[in-house]
């Protein structure tokens, strides 16, 4: 709760560069649930990671055929269900009649693609989302059942989308809100237009070094980063001496020590 606590005060008042963010602070965010235990998205990774202690659960949207939001990071169901096919061609309960378990092990067959709505209904306040808008058109949606589960104090939301992000600033400005980067090349990284609707950066880790958290600390935007899976455990280390303020963890089981 401090480290949740010392995040939003960050997104308030801005920091200063003088002042170190330390392991203390550090936000471990639960990649697609706990992804290495259990097949990402499904509700065995929910629960795990919430079991393991992550302070928040990352949560990809996509739109179904018929206008519901589901946990899943593709546009296809093909690599991690055993259908074919765009996920926006599907209903619901289309999609509920796929197994989103076997592809990870026997352990799991038989899970299923999970409505936004059944996540939030089975953890409630149980746990903080960060969820990512994959496409733009559902952020109504999206503020709407936060909203009715009162939910709307225990969410942080990215995109790569700009425009997804400044649509919900709009309805919204308390949100904390994450812009997500390909790159940090100047000019396409402009900080101080992004901090006119967003709170932070977030990209992959590979980008990062102390003086791109720096810069951006002294924009007011704290800094997010996620990793390639298979170069986590070789870049977590430094991308954390580098003074982050939060990390996509495939490996919870290993990023409890900086908590």
């Amino acid at each position: 709760m401090k480290k949740l606590l010392l995040f939003i005060m960050f997104l308030l008042t801005g920091c200063s560069t003088e002042a170190a963010i330390t392991k203390d602070d550090l936000l471990i965010i639960a990649h697609r649930g706990d992804s290495s235990e259990a097949p990402e998205h499904t509700m065995p990774a929910y629960e795990k990671a919430i079991e393991s202690g992550a302070d928040y659960i990352e949560i990809d949207l996509m739109m179904t055929k018929d206008g519901k939001l589901v946990a899943m990071h593709d546009e296809t169901v093909d690599r991690t269900t055993n259908g074919k096919g765009k996920v926006s061609d599907y209903t619901l309960e289309q999609l509920k009649d796929l197994d989103a378990g076997s592809w990870f092990s026997d352990e799991y067959k038989g899970e299923k693609i999970l409505s936004l709505q059944e996540i939030v209904d089975r953890f409630e306040k149980g746990t903080q989302y960060y969820i990512e808008t994959k496409e733009t058109g559902m952020e109504e949606k999206l503020l709407d059942i936060l909203s009715k589960r009162n939910l709307l104090d225990n969410v942080v939301i990215q995109s790569f989308s700009s425009e997804s992000l400044m649509r919900i600033h709009k309805i919204n400005k308390e949100i904390p809100l994450i812009q997500l980067c390909e790159s940090v090349d100047v000019p396409y990284l402009k900080e101080n237009e992004i901090n006119q609707y967003a709170n932070g950066i977030g990209l992959n880790a590979r980008l990062v070094n102390g003086a791109f958290v720096e810069r951006m600390h002294a924009a007011n935007l704290v800094v997010h980063t996620f990793f390639n899976k298979d170069k986590e455990k070789n870049q977590i280390d430094d991308v954390v001496s580098y003074g982050v303020d939060g990390v996509f963890t495939d490996y919870l089981v290993n990023a409890k020590k900086y908590q």
